[in-house]
């Protein structure tokens, strides 16, 4: 029997392979996120043991190849960002700068030595990699960092700032992005180096079952082995952000499906003024207006993702479906604890919860008004960033 949701059909536009990969997913968030996450969200806990869970699922670096990576499709990477998403944000946040912004960073530009040093253990989930970009004084503008590394005694001393690093408490190795004579130049730096301080920021309304952190460095000594040799410019990080943000524009879909679905099954069961709240219809428009944003946010992932396996994907593609995602997500996280009622605002539905980490997800890799921009520049040729 076909899924009355999937009024698209969009589960035959997927290969065999692509379904049973979603299914292998979707299975470990039912049995493993959904039944814990009311709890980690709670207590603001993110559960370090999951990395290597998910390592063995096989979804951390999930489209690299080689290096104990698992090298499977861009398709298959976004069916896994969705299906985590649904479960919660944080979940699949952590997979996304595991694998999307650390592990690619290392694979992008790292030498053979710190590839095979770092991506086989990451990829398992030994080992955890944040990825250090944004600063106090510079989110949305990365060319405005003041982090900067000089040169000294045949090696680097970095000194500086980071805030709202992903799990850099926790992290065996940080990518950190930093100003140089000869311009941007990512470094890694392991955990336990002198002069490293990270420092969990608390408390949040939102992402709370992840971890972000205020960074500084202070007078940090590191060996020429720690550059990053094929980074140079702001191309190195962008090129991680956009990996994300592809992830992104598919992971949205699934806390958008997941309110929905919760929205859908309560409005069936609860009844009010003797009949159910699906048989009214103000509650049907409010269903039929998420399934629309769903159903086409679902199809517009998957355009990008069979772009990106065909080598097509473009930078102003994925900022457009990030942009729609999310935003439609958050939308409807919103619209479906209408439907809760004042249910809605406890831990035991999911809607409220994905809209508050969907905030932060609207935020991070790029603002709505970073991707406006980024858009605008595409159709004009006008860059309108300054001014």
């Amino acid at each position: 029997m076909s899924d009355p949701s999937d009024v698209l059909a969009l589960d035959s536009l997927l290969s065999a392979e692509e379904l049973d990969t979603r299914e292998r997913i979707r299975d470990f968030t039912t049995q493993r996120i959904r039944p814990n996450i009311a709890r980690w969200y709670e207590d603001a806990v993110f559960p370090r043991e999951i990395a290597q869970e998910l390592g063995e699922l096989g979804v951390l670096g999930m489209q690299l190849e080689g290096y104990g990576c698992p090298g499977r499709t861009a398709v298959e990477y976004g069916l896994a960002a969705m299906e985590l998403e649904a479960g919660d944000s944080g979940i699949r946040t952590f997979v996304s700068v595991q694998g999307s912004l650390a592990m690619t960073a290392i694979h992008s530009w790292g030498s053979e030595e710190q590839k095979e040093r770092w991506l086989p253990r990451m990829a398992a989930g030994e080992l955890i990699g944040c990825f250090a970009l944004t600063e106090p004084a510079a989110g949305s503008d990365p060319s405005s960092m003041t982090t900067f590394a000089r040169e000294s005694d045949g090696g680097w001393v970095l000194d500086g700032a980071k805030r709202w690093i992903g799990l850099a408490s926790m992290a065996d190795v940080m990518v950190v992005w930093a100003k140089t004579a000869e311009g941007i130049r990512g470094f890694l730096v392991p955990a336990g180096t002198a002069g490293v301080t990270a420092t969990p920021i608390e408390p949040k309304l939102s992402m709370r079952a992840s971890i972000q952190c205020e960074v500084t460095f202070d007078a940090v000594r590191l060996g020429p082995e720690s550059v990053l040799p094929g980074a140079n410019g702001l191309r190195g990080p962008f090129t991680c952000l956009n990996e994300a943000r592809y992830g992104i524009a598919w992971g949205a879909m699934g806390a958008a499906r997941d309110s929905y679905e919760a929205a859908l099954d309560y409005a069936g069961g609860r009844i009010q003024f003797d009949r159910p709240l699906a048989g009214y219809q103000l509650t049907q428009e409010k269903l039929v207006n998420m399934l629309v944003e769903l159903q086409k946010g679902t199809m517009l992932a998957l355009h990008l993702g069979r772009l990106k396996d065909a080598g097509k994907l473009r930078p102003e593609q994925i900022s457009l479906a990030k942009l729609n995602n999310v935003r439609e997500a958050i939308k409807i996280a919103r619209e479906a604890r209408t439907i809760l009622g004042g249910n809605g605002v406890t831990l035991e539905h999911s809607p409220l919860r994905h809209a508050n980490n969907l905030e932060s997800v609207r935020t991070y890799e790029g603002t709505d008004e970073v991707h406006t921009l980024i858009l605008g520049h595409h159709i004009t040729g006008i860059p309108a960033f300054r001014g």
